[in-house]
């Protein structure tokens, strides 16, 4: 017999939450066995092909054009994001042309026309416009190769992209920051790399991430230079040995594994740029996971109270 006042812990309990995880459950067990035991997946030809040199030649490829592509993307589009906001009109005006121009073109028609620009000009040379002075002359046939038309199409389109980004992130610092920091009687440029961008990060992160995934998958377009990266390369052996399926579950999978990794370095970067905003770290997935799944009956937020 429980004395007056005395209360008894009861776990809440959540039947439709239940409900919908068995139903998930059940879902993702139908197709797992769909794609695990279905012969025509010839999972036996994708073991073979997944570590084949040829295979990791292409994606050696691929994660060059993305590493190169990133980084140059965002290097220009940085430049271009602080001329949108430049007090010159001239230089906001160029940077908006530029930006509204290479978000308008499809990074394809940017790669045949940068892969056949020998055609439009023979020579490339570096001097002052309009005059005869020149400090060199250089053929374009061997100035602009695959490689080299491929990692500037990647980078001219994508800094289009990077610039939003990074304009949207410096619009996002609260105003009173660039006050104070033009108070401290700091120059432009250090309130805005001292001040403004450390600030502007936390906003950039995540979606310039975002961007550099789809630049690892956008990279599968350079198949048209006949570049032999990834999906190129996947691309000439199915079509000698017509093996299409597995071969594509080969790039599938390294595809999968790229966007893994970045999305694990992203969210170290986030929790890395979180410290400036909160004295304990923030926790990893995998703790948040255990957290979650251990069996904690608290009070007042998963427990009903009773009182007799």
């Amino acid at each position: 017999m429980k004395e007056p006042g005395q209360l008894e812990v009861v776990p809440a309990r959540y039947p439709a939450r239940l409900t919908g995880a068995l139903i998930a459950l059940f879902i993702l067990a139908g197709v797992v066995q769909s794609v695990a035991f279905n012969p025509r997946w010839e999972w036996g030809v994708f073991a073979r092909w997944f570590f084949d040199p040829v295979i990791l030649h292409g994606l050696g490829q691929t994660l060059l054009l993305t590493l190169l592509g990133a980084v140059f993307s965002l290097l220009l589009g940085g430049v271009l994001a602080l001329a949108r906001l430049s007090s010159s009109w001239l230089l906001s005006s160029l940077a908006w042309g530029y930006i509204w121009l290479f978000r308008s073109l499809p990074l394809i028609v940017v790669l045949i026309i940068l892969y056949n620009f020998s055609y439009l000009y023979e020579t490339l040379s570096v001097g002052v416009p309009f005059t005869t002075l020149s400090w060199g002359h250089f053929q374009t046939i061997n100035v602009l190769g695959q490689f080299q038309a491929a990692v500037i199409g990647l980078t001219l389109v994508q800094a289009a992209y990077s610039a939003e980004i990074i304009r949207g992130g410096i619009l996002g610092v609260d105003h009173g920051q660039f006050e104070a920091a033009s108070a401290l009687g700091l120059s432009a440029s250090r309130r805005t790399f001292s001040i403004i961008l450390p600030q502007a990060l936390r906003a950039i992160v995540p979606t310039a991430f975002n961007e550099i995934i789809s630049l690892a998958k956008g990279t599968s377009v350079v198949y048209v230079l006949a570049m032999p990266e990834l999906f190129y390369t996947i691309q000439m052996i199915y079509n000698r040995n017509q093996e299409v399926i597995p071969l594509l579950m080969v790039g599938a999978a390294w595809y999968l594994i790229i966007t893994t990794v970045l999305s694990a370095i992203q969210h170290s970067v986030e929790r890395w740029l979180a410290r400036s905003v909160s004295r304990e770290p923030q926790p990893s997935r995998w703790r948040q996971w255990r957290k979650t799944a251990t069996p904690l009956i608290s009070t007042e937020e998963t427990a009903h109270v009773r009182g007799h």
